[in-house]
């Protein structure tokens, strides 16, 4: 399972599809937290950084506070720059930016790290 969590429905159904595989989508990081407090562990996810509510930074902290998700490949999707910045301790695997992203791109993140 691959969790997109995007506030931009448009930009998030795109992501899903280019994953060629079950993914979920949700608008905020809170449902998804809840999700994965129910116990739905997600493979990878695909992350916006400026969300309604808590914003992506917020989620990965939650993530990296317990040791079962702060192992959770995370990919960022962002308008933002991220391309040079080292978040690999909050787990995050790679960036694609909105604005240049492909769906071969999105693919490859699904390919390497979803099982």
């Amino acid at each position: 399972m691959i969790f997109v969590i995007d506030d931009d429905t448009t930009m998030a159904e795109c992501i899903a599809r280019s994953c060629k595989t079950k993914a979920r989508i949700f608008t905020n990081a809170i449902e998804a937290m809840a999700e994965i407090t129910n116990g739905l562990m997600p493979e990878l996810i695909f992350l916006d950084i400026l969300l309604d509510g808590p914003d992506g930074f917020t989620f990965l902290n939650e993530l990296i506070s317990y040791s079962d998700t702060r192992k959770i490949p995370i990919v960022i999707v962002s308008s933002l720059d991220y391309s040079g910045a080292d978040l690999s301790k909050y787990g995050v695997i790679g960036y694609l930016s909105k604005d240049t992203m492909t769906p071969q791109e999105i693919y490859w993140y699904v390919r390497k790290y979803a099982k």
